[in-house]
């Protein structure tokens, strides 16, 4: 992050994210408007009167993961602010675990994070979050969330028109760009939308000025996130084109100048429609990539995870998606260990898996999370069963990527160029960023970060290519 200067005020806040894509975009937006509140933005967080940590607090990895940087960012004797998921989900208990923090904020002190940063920086006590379920602050029906939304906050729905309240904090070629924010599924494992709310659309005109804005600072890579990508437009009405705003959204934002690849994540296999397939496996300039999540396929674990589908409805999506781009990314994420899950469940899901050759899959081992229903399920396994179904399905998912990476072979990919230090590494259309593998560039060859290049895969080691420039560059800077 360079640093930026603020003419109003000479204190310095560094900001540490954590967690997913969506926190980047949050820290991005609270970047924007400390920004603009005075406050200058610094990557150094030695230096800085305050470290904001944009904490995660999905699993309890990322819990504590989230404490240890704030414990760090304490040790450097600036004042620390923790917000984001983990401090809006327990709030004033993490503050009264923590002492370390000088402050533990919510979603709703994102719009005046400014003054309160003076107030912790001025030795000011600041009162923690009080946890609530922000899904009671808008209405159930989703059609009635927009004009509810004006006066609830929304990390990451700030900007508007040409005036977008967002500051890069990196200049890497590829930004994510928030659709929605929410979700009002009812995964019984999972405690998101108790703590991010129900499910919220950006409006369209909003995210294509937003797009222009980014490509302005350099993107030439859009990441579309949300909780729930296939629910964006279900609140928007029909005028706005309802549950099918999507796909109008992304030829406008694939037509966006300087925008060179658009990316869609967090798409849910249920709801993922035959059209919605279509327009993102055949509109130029959008990445025939689909990040589907699975999490399992025996049809009796995905009822328990209250969930649908099962490997025949799942395995004919990935034909359907192949009908269209035979070379289209897939990947996905699997949770193993789930309460009163048998060896016949893992047996139907590695079936799943060895007839779907998917690009990449997550494996997670099934772990209690707070104030979830499965938390109070009985069949709940052994540790070292489920460690044991982990180490096996990652076993097999390692065979079977690597195979479908050697597949690849051959074939001819455009490449985002991400780095041209000691050698030249960017990603494919399939590869998204830090969890699908890259492509390394054979060649002494003149490049840029944010060039789009043309090549052939010549091998692959694991998911990671290497790939040899033909014709040029696809697409520059």
């Amino acid at each position: 992050m360079a640093d930026v200067e603020s003419p109003q005020d000479p204190r310095r806040v560094s900001l540490l994210t954590l967690g997913c894509a969506r926190n980047e975009v949050d820290s991005e937006e609270l970047a924007g408007r400390l920004s603009e509140g005075g406050w200058h933005l610094s990557d150094d967080p030695a230096a800085s009167d305050v470290v904001v940590v944009n904490t995660c607090g999905f699993v309890e990895q990322a819990k504590k993961d989230s404490v240890d940087t704030l414990l760090a960012a304490a040790d450097t004797g600036a004042k620390v602010v923790a917000v984001g998921c983990m401090a809006e989900r327990y709030g004033r208990e993490l503050a009264d675990n923590l002492p370390e923090a000088d402050a533990v904020l919510g979603f709703d002190h994102y719009p005046r994070l400014a003054e309160r940063l003076t107030d912790v920086a001025e030795g000011r006590s600041v009162e923690s979050h009080t946890p609530a379920d922000r899904r009671t602050l808008l209405p159930i029906t989703p059609v009635e969330r927009q004009a509810a939304a004006d006066g609830v906050t929304v990390p990451g729905h700030s900007g508007w028109g040409p005036r977008v309240l967002r500051a890069r904090l990196d200049d890497s070629p590829v930004a994510p760009l928030k659709i929605a924010s929410g979700c009002d599924r009812k995964c019984s494992f999972c405690a998101i939308p108790s703590f991010r709310g129900s499910f919220v659309s950006r409006h369209p005109d909003e995210l294509v000025a937003e797009a222009e804005w980014l490509a302005g600072q350099g993107a030439r890579e859009l990441f579309l996130v949300s909780e729930n990508s296939t629910s964006y437009g279900k609140d928007l009405g029909r005028e706005l084109g309802g549950t099918r705003a999507m796909e109008a959204l992304l030829p406008r934002l694939a037509a966006v100048s300087g925008v060179g690849r658009v990316r869609v994540s967090y798409l849910q296999p249920a709801e993922t429609r035959p059209d919605l397939v279509r327009v993102i496996a055949t509109t130029p300039g959008v990445a025939d990539y689909f990040d589907l999540s699975f999490q399992h396929s025996s049809e009796a674990v995905l009822r328990r995870m209250r969930r649908f589908g099962s490997t025949d409805s799942f395995l004919a999506l990935v034909e359907q998606i192949r009908s269209y781009a035979p070379e289209a990314g897939i990947r996905t994420n699997v949770i193993v260990g789930f309460p009163g899950e048998t060896e016949d469940d893992i047996a139907e899901l590695e079936r799943f898996l060895t007839g779907a050759r998917l690009d990449a899959v997550g494996v997670f081992g099934y772990s209690d999370e707070d104030g979830t229903e499965a938390e109070t399920f009985d069949g709940k396994l052994d540790q070292s069963v489920i460690a044991e179904r982990v180490a096996r399905i990652s076993a097999l998912v390692e065979e079977l990527t690597a195979q479908r990476a050697e597949d690849r072979i051959g074939t001819v990919v455009e490449v985002l160029v991400e780095s041209v230090d000691d050698e030249i590494v960017g990603r494919a259309a399939h590869q998204a960023p830090e969890v699908d593998g890259e492509c390394v560039v054979l060649g002494d060859l003149d490049c840029e970060v944010g060039e789009l290049l043309r090549c052939e895969v010549v091998d692959s080691a694991g998911v990671d290519l290497v790939v040899r420039p033909v014709g040029g560059a696809a697409g520059t800077t």
